[in-house]
């Protein structure tokens, strides 16, 4: 599988997304339906106290109404509001007879009516007749077009056989106009609200969230070798996890033991014998001894060449290991430049920053160590290496030599395990595949090229341990 490759995992939206939109949305909701709900609340008292106003007037006509014995209906007292008096002024009354038609002209109205007469709904005048004394409210239409509430009361005056409709309207425009501002008023406040709880929400859900990113740091301090287990407190939820990943870090650790016991007992198993034989054919000075030394060397390179790969695929898995990259350089440096000090080798290595390999110190000796201990095979005088952090969270480090190099078409042979580009040269041809198949092992690469002294350029790139706020590409 590819080392990008997620495999089952895959990325579903975001949790601080759905939990924000969720808490976002639902709030919303009930703030709308809040605001809703306050605003025909508001308007129901807006039409309560307007319908109980005209009920009172109504009530007030019926005590100020009096037949004479012309059978006329007149008013003995003028009501207080001047409005009445005003032509079209949005506050009327009338007295109609209970069985005329609806248009019929009313027995006595207010000035304000002028001459004309306001239409009782067919429904409000049959509620009015069925509950007569008991004012019944509705909606008509004024004497200039506008929406009036109507206060309906049929009662039978003293003179009168016939019942009598008393009716009290006012204009509801300035009533609607009350309702309609505090609607836009409750919308804008639960607008604020909306705002405020929004940023409420994000506050909850990056606090509520706190911990499990406090885990997902610890983790990924865990895998780049900075903590052996995850650690710190954690709720109660979490809890579990924490110990389930410290279970399976712990799990791991352990087979990558076991791995590495297997591998040394394997080591000595196979080396012991190889060894017998290789002491036995060096007495033998026969063709046979020969062939016996010769084959005995190779078995043992390819042993340690395989038990080192094996090694290596099981450091590669584990989690947390860390290698100062300066720290090898020095002691791998101090050790080679005493070994090619006879040959006047000039060995120089410099570091830039603080690149830190994330793997064991063993395998970065093995990486490095094969491409110095060649470049100081071939050189004639001048080793460079140098050792820097790349961008992406990875280590690049270059050994260069001033040999003779090597051609291009022969750069990807001499990186294949057991080949020797001159059979003059010491060695058993595994040192560059060692490298290659090691860097492989850790996701990383090398690449053989031409130095700027004319000579080999290795480049090899591997896994470094990312500092605080960096994230891997």
């Amino acid at each position: 599988m590819n080392a990008k490759d997620p495999g089952p995992l895959a990325q579903h939206g975001s949790l601080v997304r759905r939990l924000f939109l969720l808490a976002l949305g639902w709030g919303v909701v009930l703030l709308a339906v809040g605001a809703v709900s306050l605003t025909a609340v508001f308007r129901q008292t807006v039409l309560t106290d307007l319908d109980g106003r005209q009920a009172n007037i109504a009530e007030f006509l019926l005590v100020s109404l009096e037949v004479n014995g012309d059978g006329d209906i007149l008013l003995t007292r003028d009501l207080l509001d001047p409005r009445f008096g005003q032509v079209f002024s949005g506050r009327y009354w009338q007295v109609t007879d209970a069985d005329a038609p609806p248009s019929a002209e009313p027995v006595i109205r207010s000035r304000s009516l002028w001459d004309e007469t306001i239409v009782i709904p067919r429904a409000v005048r049959s509620a009015a007749i069925a509950a007569t004394g008991q004012p019944v409210a509705g909606d008509s239409v004024g004497p200039d077009g506008e929406p009036l509430r109507l206060s309906v009361r049929a009662v039978v005056l003293p003179g009168l056989e016939d019942p009598v409709l008393i009716l009290a309207a006012e204009d509801r425009r300035p009533s609607d106009r009350r309702v309609w501002t505090f609607g836009l008023v409750a919308g804008g406040l639960m607008g604020v609200f909306a705002i405020l709880l929004a940023a409420g929400v994000v506050i909850q859900v990056r606090v509520g969230l706190s911990p499990v990113l406090k885990m997902r740091r610890a983790v990924a301090r865990v895998r780049d070798g900075e903590a052996e287990r995850v650690e710190g407190r954690y709720p109660v939820e979490l809890l579990p996890l924490a110990s389930e990943l410290n279970a399976l870090l712990d799990h791991s650790r352990e087979v990558v033991e076991r791995a590495r016991t297997h591998v040394g007992n394997l080591a000595h198993a196979l080396k012991t014998p190889i060894t017998v034989l290789s002491n036995e054919a060096r007495q033998d000075d026969s063709r046979l001894g020969e062939l016996v030394r010769r084959q005995t060397d190779t078995m043992s390179a390819q042993v340690e060449h395989h038990l080192r790969r094996a090694r290596a695929a099981a450091n590669a898995q584990a989690i947390g290991a860390r290698t100062p990259v300066g720290e090898v350089l020095d002691d791998l440096g101090r050790t080679l430049r005493k070994i090619y000090g006879r040959r006047q080798i000039a060995l120089d290595w410099t570091v830039e920053g603080r690149p830190v390999f994330r793997g064991e110190r063993q395998d970065l000796e093995d990486l490095v160590g094969n491409l110095v201990d060649n470049a100081c095979k071939w050189a004639r005088s001048v080793v460079t290496v140098h050792a820097d952090e790349l961008s992406d969270g990875q280590i690049a480090i270059v050994v260069e030599d001033d040999g003779p190099g090597l051609p291009p078409e022969e750069r990807a042979r001499a990186l294949e395990r057991g080949v020797r580009l001159d059979e003059q040269a010491p060695g058993t041809g595994f040192g560059l595949s060692i490298v290659s198949e090691l860097a492989r092992a850790y996701g990383g690469t090398i690449e053989l090229g031409e130095g700027d002294k004319g000579g080999l350029r290795a480049r090899l790139v591997l896994p470094g341990v990312l500092r605080s706020g960096e994230t891997r590409h």
